[in-house]
C-alpha cells in the first residue's frame, strides 16, 4: 500500500471502472448508485481535449490507445466538482502502440468492437455518471490489488493514481450495457471558469462482461493463455 499526500489541487478521473467502499479500499466495482443532483455552476466538457486513455494486459504484452469523449458537463460548487456526466464513444477507440490501418491494427480494433469486448454494435458509448464527492485527507490511502506476476504485470492503482489527490470521486459507470459505481482519487482543478479532473485506477473488465480470456479460466497460467482482468484507466477531463 503506498500513502497519497494532498499537496494542491489538481484532478482525476477514467475513465473506465469502480468502487472502494471507502477509502483506502482497492478499486471494486459495486452496485450502481443514486446519481448526484448537484447545483452549482454547469460546465460543457471540452471533447477534444477530455479522454479515457486505456491499458489492457497480458503476459506476453499489452496495448493502449483512448476513448474520445463526446459530450459532457461537470457541475462545479467552489472549489469542487458536485456533479457531472460524460459520454464516451467505444466506435471510436483508438489504439497507440499499433500502427493505424496495419492488419494488426484492425484485427485488434474488431475484435475489442467485437462482442467478446465492448459489443459496440449494440452499446457504442459508454457513460459516466457522478453520484458522490468527498475529500481527499492527507490520511488517505490507495490499495493495491495482488496480480499474477510476469513481464507484463498491470500498473497498480496506487502507480496510476494521482501524485496529489484533492477529492474521492464515485459514479456509474456504464458500458456493454452494465452499470457499476466506482469511486477513485482524483486531482480536481478549478480556475477563471475551467475544471480540470484527472485520475488513474484500475477496473475489473469482467464486471462489464468483457470475459473474454478471463484469467480466473485459465487453468495453467504459466501458458500465458489469458488477458489480464484489470484494465488501466487514466481520465483526463476539462470543461469550460
Amino acid at each position: 500500500m503506498k500513502t497519497i499526500k494532498q499537496s494542491g489541487l489538481i484532478l482525476a478521473a477514467a475513465l473506465m471502472t469502480f468502487a472502494c467502499g471507502k477509502s483506502g479500499d482497492t478499486v471494486e466495482a459495486t452496485d450502481a448508485q443514486e446519481v448526484a443532483q448537484a447545483e452549482g455552476t454547469t460546465l460543457t466538457v471540452d471533447t477534444g481535449a477530455s479522454t479515457i486513455a486505456w491499458t489492457g494486459y497480458k503476459p506476453a504484452g499489452q496495448h493502449n490507445g483512448i476513448i474520445p469523449a463526446v459530450e459532457g458537463t461537470l457541475t462545479t460548487q467552489g472549489e469542487t466538482i458536485a456533479g457531472g456526466k460524460i459520454t464516451f464513444d467505444i466506435t471510436k477507440l483508438e489504439i497507440h502502440d499499433l500502427e493505424a490501418g496495419s492488419e494488426d491494427y484492425g484485427k485488434l480494433h474488431g475484435h475489442l468492437q467485437s462482442a467478446d469486448f465492448f459489443d459496440a454494435a449494440t452499446h457504442p458509448t459508454a457513460t459516466f455518471e457522478i453520484t458522490s464527492v468527498e475529500p481527499f485527507s492527507s490520511s488517505d490511502s490507495v490499495s493495491d490489488k495482488d496480480e499474477f506476476e510476469t513481464e507484463y504485470t498491470p500498473s497498480s492503482d496506487s502507480e496510476l493514481a494521482p501524485d496529489a489527490p484533492t477529492h474521492w470521486i464515485s459514479g456509474n459507470l456504464t458500458m456493454r450495457g452494465t452499470t457499476k459505481n466506482i469511486k477513485f482519487p482524483a486531482a480536481v482543478s478549478i480556475s477563471n471558469g475551467t475544471a480540470t479532473v484527472k485520475a488513474g485506477f484500475n477496473i475489473d473488465r469482467t464486471d462489464w462482461g468483457l470475459s473474454y480470456g478471463d484469467e480466473a479460466s485459465a487453468t495453467d497460467k504459466t501458458k500465458d493463455k489469458f488477458i489480464y482482468n484489470s484494465v488501466s484507466i487514466v481520465l483526463d477531463t476539462k470543461a469550460n
